[in-house]
């Protein structure tokens, strides 16, 4: 194939595998670990309405083990939109509004409007929500607390932030997690300052992320 066919065809499946790791590992945020160095990945160079973003894509890779989920996103920037004084003890409401990369993930077919949402920023901030479209849980699905970890880290002279996710699978599926399960999943980046850029890895044909329907999928190999 040849490289340009390859590269849209990398950049366009609406799969992102995820490659099994028989233990957890520490969060590092840093993609040349060996845990991540050939794990699968996805990446995401347009916004919710399908135009393209100025500047390089974001990557996204993904390993699971028999009780997490872990997610790695690679970011590049050219100006990040930082917020003062991080918290990354307690969750930081309304991070959506600074530098952050998101992911939704759903197992219920049946009810696709019913998801989880978890966020992360290069400064380790992060919040996560149990979010139902159809029926607006308003502070309850804010005060969820669904036991992920996180680890922001910023290269300044590459001009590249990570961040990564360790998320228990007990707080997105009731079932335990086996080699060929698939999950509904989406992955976002909001970036800059003004205008901002709105990452999506699967376009959602609206000015929203929360468009359940463009969802791809997260499989487990």
């Amino acid at each position: 194939m040849p490289a340009l066919l390859a590269l849209l065809f990398f950049a366009r499946t609406d799969v992102l595998e995820s490659a099994y790791a028989k233990h957890d590992f520490e969060l590092s945020a840093d993609p040349n670990r060996a845990e991540w160095a050939k794990a699968p990945r996805v990446s995401a160079g347009r916004d919710y309405l399908d135009h393209p973003v100025a500047g390089r894509p974001i990557e996204i890779r993904s390993r699971w083990t028999k009780q997490n989920l872990y997610l790695l996103y690679i970011c590049p920037y050219e100006q990040l939109n930082l917020k003062p004084d991080p918290d990354t003890v307690k969750e930081t409401p309304q991070l959506w509004n600074w530098e952050v990369a998101e992911a939704f993930i759903g197992s219920d077919y049946a009810h696709i409007a019913r998801y989880k949402e978890f966020q992360v920023s290069p400064q380790g901030e992060w919040v996560d929500l149990d979010i139902d479209r159809e029926n607006q849980k308003g502070e309850q699905g804010m005060k969820w607390d669904s036991g992920y970890a996180v680890k922001g880290r910023i290269d300044a002279p590459a001009k590249v932030w990570y961040g990564e996710m360790r998320i228990p699978f007990a707080a997105i599926d009731a079932r335990s997690p086996v080699k060929g399960r698939e999950l509904r999943i989406g992955l976002y980046r909001i970036a800059g300052i003004a205008p901002k850029q709105y990452f999506a890895w699967r376009p959602t044909g609206q000015t929203s992320f929360h468009v359940p329907q463009a969802f791809g999928t997260l499989r487990l190999r």
